[in-house]
């Protein structure tokens, strides 16, 4: 099942049309005809914007653009959220921070409940920390006694599986025991029982990826490890008090977010930075308290911002 489909059961879109980058869009024979309202959530235009008019709206929703005048100035310095919200606010739409939210319907199952999830993964290479840092982080938590999952996409099961075999390497002697504590789920969890599993985890752990947009829609703590874009543009916009953002860039000098090569930014967080940031996250929201619509769901307790202290990896 993917995101928009899963958008639609829960009752945030009414539809969804499936898109291929830039292609032309093929509508629903109810659509056909034009005269619906188009909104695009694409980027600035104007070769997105072209997609769109193409499908005959009765109005296109857009940012200005070459070709396209009817619609907000884009600016490059304001927090994603902000943008969306501002052009919808133009169209004459009510939009704010906190319409992130989500809420799951019941089904869930708790036997997961408590984790504290990883997710390595990343759709490119520049937001993607080391695998071995994961797996020590992996390793320390089980010492810890914590559960530990390791989340991701079909196509990222042998990274997934790489990480718990090596972390579980690293528990020897009195630790050995604790090597059951680490699992993967990689690969096997459709979008809305990955959403179930964050929205009863302990922690997430991750870079800057989609899961994390869960963690923020679905209130559970998260630390994120951020690398060529700033996290004033991509970051946690609401309940910022449960989720830390460790990051070493520049803000006049952002890295490529498509690039192969890992960010300097991101190589320089450390796994001792990362380890002692989760567990000062664990350790203000070790209490749970039920939620009434999915399960245990973790206290919002205030964190302690990270030192970006910058130990040796």
């Amino acid at each position: 099942m993917g995101i928009g489909t899963w958008l639609r059961d829960l009752g945030v879109v009414d539809e969804v049309v499936p898109a291929t980058g830039l292609d032309p869009l093929v509508l629903p024979p109810e659509l056909a005809g034009g005269g619906h309202l188009a909104v695009n959530l694409h980027g600035r235009g104007p070769q997105s914007h072209a997609v769109l008019a193409a499908t005959r709206p009765s109005r296109l929703v857009a940012f200005a653009a070459d070709g396209f005048p009817d619609g907000p100035v884009w600016r490059a310095d304001e927090h994603e959220v902000d943008r969306w919200c501002r052009l919808v606010s133009w169209a004459g739409g009510e939009c704010g921070r906190e319409d992130l939210r989500l809420t799951l319907p019941p089904g869930g199952t708790d036997d997961d409940a408590g984790a504290v999830l990883l997710h390595p993964g990343a759709s490119s290479g520049s937001r993607r920390w080391p695998p071995d840092r994961w797996s020590a982080v992996a390793a320390a938590l089980a010492s810890e006694g914590r559960r530990v999952l390791v989340t991701g996409g079909p196509d990222e099961v042998d990274l997934a599986t790489g990480v718990v075999t090596d972390a579980r390497s690293q528990l020897t002697g009195d630790s050995a025991p604790a090597a059951h504590l680490i699992e993967t789920r990689a690969g096997t969890l459709t979008i809305p029982a990955l959403a179930d599993l964050v929205a009863s985890a302990a922690l997430l752990i991750c870079g800057d990826t989609g899961v994390a947009h869960l963690a923020t829609a679905l209130g559970t703590p998260s630390v994120l490890l951020f690398g060529p874009t700033p996290p004033q543009q991509w970051g946690p916009a609401i309940d910022e008090q449960i989720h830390t953002v460790l990051w070493h860039g520049d803000p006049t000098n952002p890295g490529d977010p498509h690039a192969d090569q890992i960010d300097t930014g991101l190589e320089s967080i450390s796994r001792a930075e990362t380890l002692a940031t989760a567990l000062r996250q664990l350790s203000v929201a070790e209490l749970r308290t039920p939620h009434p619509e999915f399960g245990p769901r973790p206290i919002r307790a205030t964190s302690e911002r990270a030192d970006h202290a910058r130990a040796d990896a």
